[in-house]
């Protein structure tokens, strides 16, 4: 069973020396311009945020699932919980926060023993929730058997990853198993309205890459996945978002051990587009840790950059008028979500 880098002691469980190891130039890397001087160039240093539209909570690292390309290095052997303390800090301030959407991430988010009542009590709000399950917690034992009816009832929009239509990508990828306890969660789902014409209940996929390469047309992948998930299984679902790998965690970890971190890199450096630079999902977003502190976004979460107002990193201070004046931090990784047709929690940004 694969570790996470922190069970491992690896150097990479610190993010420092993330940062170090992506802010690393080499001869055959040479055109890795440093991120900012390439955003000053087409107008967007410093990036600044726009409307707040999303608030995005890590509610846990714990996960039933260790995934090889895992940016949360979640799995089971991460104890980082957000405690029901922090959660009712989050929906104090959601009572009058502008975003309309609320995303609740992990981890598996429901490993957190106290997620079905924040689901509760966030519907109380009537923001869109977003849940990323990752479907086989819906599978792992009977306590979450009834996880399709919880969300109908609570009208959850879930996101889930689901790297192929078939086995054999999916299972190298995520675990021995994974694609046929994914393959009944999404039947359960499907049972349940999500995915279907006309109820409303939405289920949406993500699609990430098995290697080192950047993900295809999120429009042609889209169609290949609905039609082969409907042929195979008599599977539905509603959108598909392609995501890029982003270098860090345990996706750099496969980078440096495969011998292809300097490769990737100059792909997402060639690849950069001015235009998904502008949608990227640091300007509409706030992310949450586990532990209450504020971030850009879910990847500078992992790497540990707080949001660039130091009077405003955690909730104890959150001030939403203070924190949209703030310029988002930025560094090499932010390649990933400005290469090709974009890539945000959302799929494609241009």
């Amino acid at each position: 069973m694969i570790q996470s880098l922190k069970a491992r002691k690896s150097d990479l469980a610190n993010s420092d020396i993330q940062v170090k190891q992506l802010n690393t130039f080499s001869d055959r890397i040479s055109a890795l311009e440093p991120f900012t001087r390439k955003m000053k160039k087409v107008g967007l240093f410093p990036l600044k945020p726009t409307q707040l539209e999303i608030f995005q909570i890590n509610v846990g690292k714990m996960c039933n699932q260790t995934c090889k390309h895992c940016h949360v290095d979640a799995g089971p052997d991460r104890k980082e919980i957000m405690t029901r303390e922090t959660m009712e800090k989050i929906l104090n301030i959601l009572k009058s926060s502008s975003a309309h959407t609320v995303d609740l991430t992990g981890g598996a988010p429901e490993m957190n023993k106290n997620f079905r009542w924040f689901v509760e009590q966030l519907s109380l709000f009537k923001k869109n929730i977003i849940v990323r399950c990752n479907l086989t917690i819906i599978m792992a034992n009977k306590s979450y058997n009834d996880l399709p009816e919880f969300y109908k009832k609570h009208n959850i929009h879930i996101v889930s990853s689901l790297p192929y239509y078939e086995k054999g990508k999916t299972d190298s990828q995520r675990g021995d198993g994974v694609f046929q306890d994914s393959i009944e969660a999404l039947k359960k789902l499907n049972a349940a309205g999500y995915g279907k014409p006309d109820t409303g209940l939405k289920l949406d996929l993500v699609y990430n890459p098995s290697g080192a390469f950047l993900p295809g047309s999120q429009i042609g992948l889209e169609k290949d996945f609905k039609a082969e998930l409907m042929r195979l299984f008599g599977i539905e679902f509603n959108q598909l978002f392609a995501i890029t790998n982003m270098p860090i965690s345990r996706y750099l970890d496969y980078l440096i051990q495969t011998d292809n971190y300097e490769a990737y890199m100059e792909k997402l450096v060639n690849a950069f587009n001015p235009t998904a630079a502008k949608g990227v999902m640091c300007r509409n977003t706030i992310s949450i840790g586990w532990d209450g502190f504020i971030y850009d976004c879910d990847f500078n979460q992992m790497l540990d950059m707080k949001v660039a107002s130091p009077d405003h990193m955690h909730l104890d201070n959150y001030n939403e008028q203070n924190l949209q004046q703030r310029s988002v931090i930025l560094n090499q990784h932010c390649y990933g979500c400005t290469a090709g047709q974009g890539s945000s929690c959302g799929g494609t940004t241009s």
